[in-house]
């Protein structure tokens, strides 16, 4: 028998995926087979499967975190917003089509519900615990008919509620009350429990407001969560980028820029566990600074970040710095940095086809139906052009990893590419070659290219000792960070929530 639990929220961020992530360890550490499931997400950062399907970043990182391999099923149904109440809607990892909010909500319903418990049976076939994570808050009255993510998931997998609420944004008491007032007596029935988290300050002074809350839910209150700055972990939503404070005044700066449409912003993470490296978030309207590299990321629409770029006159300052110092794009970024983005049938957006950064001699076009979604290998050639020879040229033949989620397709013209790729299709249907190099500037379709340690190490290198720094070697920081902070995100749960009671709503003792 499989035994189901679930974290929903008070509201989005209010940290019901680092819960989740957190249980799923907890779990798995003490013998259990573990799997998280988030029925409906809605994010911008997504990850290639090993079916070659989407799912949301945050499910990765909690199977991690049970240490399993990820599977479309852990996120059967993931929405990628595109603008003007659409989003692209994927089913068990595979792009449908893109639908308005209200045809979704009321003309999908049934199908994505059908797919979600197909999911579900299949995990629980797998798996003795599943962890279960909310989406926004349960508490969305008016759309309580077409909920596919809180109550109506709690009700199908026969699993108890914990809520969890953000303390750090004010209102903590009144958002905990307020959702329980507005649940009708069915779905009350599943919540079971409470956590606050974010918790900064005198506990002592808390606890009568604890008292209080258990007094007005009927439920207890498992504990109170601190903030731990030392914690670092993917971010699942674009939103979190407003408000995510980036160190600065390091040895080395990255300047990554910010895309109106930016999407898996992810492919920045691993810099920032380098314990010289600062990343530079520059907007549209900035201006670019002394930075040591530049990083265009990818995005939900090539065409209209472009036009962004240009309007905003930010395209020319990156031409100008190309001249310089590094300029590498990934996916939608690797498009922009080329000479034109064909796109007639205005597939990506009102602008059709754009002329782009001209920095790579290739041409990118929008014309297949189907969306590239696959894990990738490459090796790296012993030929690369320009600065990428120079700075990979001690690890030519070695492979990388990363992942594909496109729908363009680029043809080279006098660039050289990036890769030579053994698994996945790079560019285009030939599946031979990805990216592009040429001067100092570098792009590939592959995201994760970063998370490739002695890539990621040899990029560095050069720029450290350009400036006159020392070159570093050892042990990834990135994965060491990582696993670290899921242990420790386990260990703080642990410390601080009754655990004796979870396992009772776990279990159903």
């Amino acid at each position: 028998m499989t035994n189901c639990i679930m974290v929903q929220g008070t509201s989005s961020n209010a940290g019901k995926s680092m819960l989740v992530a957190a249980l799923c360890r907890i779990y798995k550490n003490r013998g259990y087979k573990v799997a998280p499931f988030k029925s409906q997400n809605m994010s911008l950062n997504s990850y290639t499967t090993k079916e070659n399907g989407e799912i949301g970043i945050a499910q990765m990182l909690q199977a991690q975190a049970a240490m399993i391999e990820p599977s479309v099923h852990m996120n059967p149904i993931l929405l990628k917003p595109k603008g003007d109440f659409t989003s692209n809607v994927i089913i068990q990892g595979k792009s449908i089509r893109d639908m308005n909010f209200y045809d979704y909500q009321h003309k999908y319903h049934d199908t994505a519900l059908k797919a979600i418990k197909e999911s579900l049976d299949i995990l629980k076939e797998e798996y003795d615990v599943i962890i279960i994570e909310g989406a926004g808050s349960p508490a969305e009255i008016n759309m309580r008919d077409q909920d596919l993510a809180n109550m109506e998931i709690a009700h199908l997998a026969d699993a108890n509620v914990i809520l969890i609420a953000d303390i750090e944004m004010g209102g903590v008491f009144a958002s905990i009350a307020g959702t329980y007032v507005l649940l009708d007596d069915y779905d009350r029935s599943r919540l079971k429990a409470t956590v606050i988290n974010k918790f900064r300050g005198n506990l002592d002074i808390l606890k009568p407001g604890l008292e209080r809350i258990e007094e007005i839910t009927g439920e207890p209150v498992l504990g109170v969560l601190p903030y731990d700055e030392t914690l670092k972990l993917p971010e699942e939503d674009s939103a979190s980028l407003t408000t995510h404070v980036f160190e600065e005044d390091k040895d080395i700066t990255i300047g990554v820029i910010r895309l109106p449409k930016i999407a898996n912003f992810t492919d920045i993470d691993p810099f920032e566990f380098e314990d010289d490296v600062s990343v530079k978030m520059i907007g549209v309207n900035d201006d670019i600074g002394d930075v040591d590299a530049i990083l265009i990321p990818g995005t939900r629409n090539s065409t209209e970040d472009m036009f962004s770029l240009r309007e905003s006159g930010l395209s020319e300052k990156i031409i100008k710095k190309a001249k310089e110092i590094p300029v590498v794009g990934i996916c939608g970024g690797l498009q922009i940095l080329g000479n034109i983005i064909h796109d007639e049938d205005k597939r990506e957006s009102k602008h059709g086809t754009m002329e782009g950064l001209g920095l790579l001699d290739i041409e990118s076009t929008f014309t297949r139906e189907e969306k590239i979604v696959t894990q990738s290998t490459a090796t790296i050639p012993d030929d690369l052009e320009g600065l990428a020879g120079e700075i990979f040229k001690n690890i030519a033949g070695e492979s990388v990893n990363g992942y594909e989620i496109h729908e363009g397709t680029t043809d080279l013209l006098n660039s050289k590419p990036m890769f030579n790729v053994t698994k996945g299709q790079g560019n285009n249907d030939n599946g031979m070659f990805d990216g592009a190099c040429n001067g100092n500037v570098f792009g590939t379709y592959f995201h994760g290219i970063f998370h490739n340690y002695n890539f990621r190490k040899e990029f560095l290198n050069y720029i450290r000792v350009k400036k006159g720094l020392e070159a570093k070697y050892g042990e990834d920081p990135y994965e060491t960070q990582k696993d670290y902070s899921l242990n420790r995100l386990a260990e703080i749960v642990e410390q601080n929530l009754d655990m004796e009671i979870i396992d009772k709503l776990l279990f159903k003792q």
